[in-house]
């Protein structure tokens, strides 16, 4: 399709879109008390423009003679998502008190003022933003350009495939059931954020439950949109991502608080206890490589030995490669962890401790009750950091340790990203699905931050 080639469903969206900003704006900049015309001109402006800032890079073309049924969705999908971002810029345009409120009751931080030339802190920090623009932003947009474009690795040509990297990865062999999961999800969403604008507290908390049964009704519902190669992958990367932070976590407070305790060379075990987030993630998959090795490994001379126990072979066995990935990616980031918990150990308020000693409460209930709330903001940061971790720095791991096998049972998506892009030499794929993994991450993030971040007390 051309460049700049519009459509009658397009047209039709984009005057909806514009309509409904008209609208909605409209009714808010006269709340705020804004000319009518200014309000209604504003939203109209937006609903318009918005999905410009997606269709026009594509020239329209999910909306062509060649576009199939999800390219047409997904080039809805983007028209929406354009047209709200500009609506909430336009929200913010309309009513400046209302968003500087919003933001204040957001930030906790105290912000400092800078009281030398308004220039000298853009020059300061040039040199961070030319290296910011040239190994980040610039990569980040040729991996967009990719994206739509059908690349082979070493071939000088390229050519358009508008959205097809992405909606070849669409199909659902349940629709039904998707179509069904949908609406519970859209539900989900809906009754959450309609109880978490409410006074009462009870009602809050079962707004924020409600908002997070949404989110697993997401990642159900993802699972059956996926074509059957692409759901492994994503299953997979599920499986060992969640292993990875829910281990590696509880296993590091644990660890931790044991360490903490006063007892005589406590520095010098937990300098060995650390020192493993030293190792990157390659070493650590060929140290389990040599460990789990099914002929020569440790592991299995001590399990013969000492249980008598015929350990399979891992490189053969699916729920066991997935085991051994995250025994190897706990261990890696168990260094991490404990750095942190035993830092925050520090500030964990003494008094409390013997005030529940005192009520009679015994060590397991004063940990559970005093130190997990205690460690919340840290165990808050390392819950996003792992995740991170467990979805862009396994791979090296995995390379090392199982190459993704047995049967792609270890392939996480950003192994799968390699694979296709690499030894599959389909460039353009590989860019398409590094995309849905990085939208997948940030939107993981921000529910980490709207959900658990908020029952996180920075209080003493």
């Amino acid at each position: 399709m051309h460049a700049g080639e519009l459509t009658l469903p397009a047209i039709i969206a984009l005057s909806l879109t514009t309509g409904f900003g008209a609208v909605t704006l409209g009714r808010l900049g006269l709340a705020a008390g804004r000319p009518r015309g200014v309000a209604f001109g504003a939203g109209a402006l937006a609903g318009f423009v918005g999905p410009l800032l997606f269709m026009v890079p594509l020239g329209f073309c999910t909306f062509g003679p060649e576009a199939v049924t999800a390219d047409t969705l997904l080039g809805y999908g983007l028209m929406a998502a354009g047209a709200g971002l500009l609506l909430r810029l336009g929200w913010t345009f309309l009513d400046p008190v209302a968003a500087r409120a919003r933001a204040e009751a957001a930030d906790t931080t105290t912000h400092g003022v800078f009281k030398g030339h308004p220039f000298l802190p853009w020059l300061l920090l040039a040199p961070t933003l030319i290296i910011l623009a040239l190994f980040l932003y610039w990569p980040a947009g040729r991996t967009l350009t990719l994206s739509t474009r059908l690349v082979r690795l070493g071939a000088p040509g390229q050519v358009e495939r508008c959205v097809t990297n992405f909606t070849e990865l669409v199909g659902p062999s349940r629709p039904g059931l998707a179509f069904t999961v949908m609406m519970i999800t859209l539900g989900l969403f809906v009754a959450g954020s309609s109880l978490s604008r409410r006074a009462d507290a009870a009602m809050q908390r079962l707004g924020g439950y409600l908002s997070s049964a949404g989110v697993a009704s997401v990642l159900l519902l993802l699972s059956l949109l996926w074509t059957a190669s692409y759901q492994r992958v994503y299953l997979v990367t599920l499986i060992i991502s969640a292993g990875t932070v829910i281990i590696g976590l509880a296993l590091s407070i644990g660890i931790a608080y044991l360490a903490y305790q006063p007892i005589r060379g406590a520095g010098i075990y937990r300098t060995f206890l650390i020192w493993p987030y030293a190792i990157s993630p390659p070493i650590a998959g060929l140290i389990f490589f040599v460990m789990f090795d099914p002929s020569n490994g440790i592991i299995e001379h001590w399990l013969g030995s000492l249980f008598g126990i015929d350990l399979p072979n891992y490189r053969q066995n699916a729920q066991l490669a997935q085991a051994v990935v995250i025994i190897a990616s706990v261990w890696k980031t168990l260094g991490y962890n404990l750095l942190f918990y035993i830092a925050g150990l520090q500030t964990v308020p003494g008094d409390q401790l013997e005030a529940a000693q005192l009520d009679g409460a015994n060590s397991w209930q004063r940990f559970r009750y005093v130190v997990i709330p205690a460690l919340s903001p840290i165990t808050f940061f390392l819950i996003v950091t792992n995740l991170t971790y467990a979805f862009f720095d396994t791979f090296g791991t995995i390379d090392y340790l199982t190459a993704g096998g047995p049967a792609g049972q270890t392939s996480v998506a950003m192994y799968e990203i390699y694979r296709v892009a690499i030894p599959g030499r389909d460039l353009g794929r590989g860019a398409a699905q590094s995309l849905i993994l990085f939208l997948g991450v940030v939107a993981l993030t921000i529910w980490q931050f709207r959900s658990t971040g908020k029952r996180v007390s920075y209080g003493s």
